[in-house]
Order: C-alpha cells, then structure tokens, then sequence
C-alpha cells in the first residue's frame, strides 16, 4: 500500500507541476501579446504624429505666404501696380496694347 500511495503522490505533483507550467506559458503569451499591442500601437501614433507634424509645417509655410500676400494687399501702390499688371488697367488718358506671346523665331521653324 505504502508504495501505492507514493505513485500516487508522485502522479499528483507531476500533475500539479504540469498544470502550473501550462499556466504560466498561457500567462506569458497573454503577456507577449498585449505588449505586441503596445508597440504595434506606438509605431503607428508615431507614424501618424510624422504625418501631423509634415501637415503642421506645410500648413505654417501656407499661412506665411498668405500673410505676406494680405500685407502687399495693403499697400496701395502694390495694389495698383498688381492690378495694371494682370488685369491690364490704366491711368487716366493711357492705352492699353495687348502684344502677342508668341516669337517670331517659332513661326520660322515650323514652316
């Protein structure tokens, strides 16, 4: 009997040990995998804060070229000399001559 109950024992930690192996590998891959979520999930805000920040900067030289522009609008001279410029007015008693935008050379060459 004595040698029965020693098997039975022995089965009983083999047991036990087993079990507690299995649940410590179960806990160590739940582990893995949440810290797999956590760097997934970092590299991706990371990758996304380079894309804001790309965006802020273009956005920054946008707003710097639309400043520059409101403050030109404001001087009255540029405004004049813009508006001769590209939309062909005049002062006073001046003509307007539209001259063609082609050179000469070119109709030469394609004869």
């Amino acid at each position: 009997m004595p040698q029965n109950k020693t098997k039975k024992r022995k089965l009983n930690r083999n047991l036990k040990s087993k079990l507690i192996s299995i649940l410590l590998i179960i806990i160590a891959i739940l582990i893995f995998v949440r810290v797999g979520k956590q760097v997934y999930t970092m590299y991706s805000l990371k990758k996304q804060a380079k894309l804001v920040e790309e965006e802020l900067i273009k956005l920054q030289d946008e707003n710097a070229a639309l400043l520059s522009t409101k403050n030109k609008l404001e001087d009255p001279n540029y405004v004049t000399t813009y508006a001769r410029g590209e939309y062909m007015f005049s002062k006073g008693d001046e003509k307007v001559f539209y001259l063609p935008s082609g050179s000469s050379d070119s109709n030469e060459t394609s004869q």
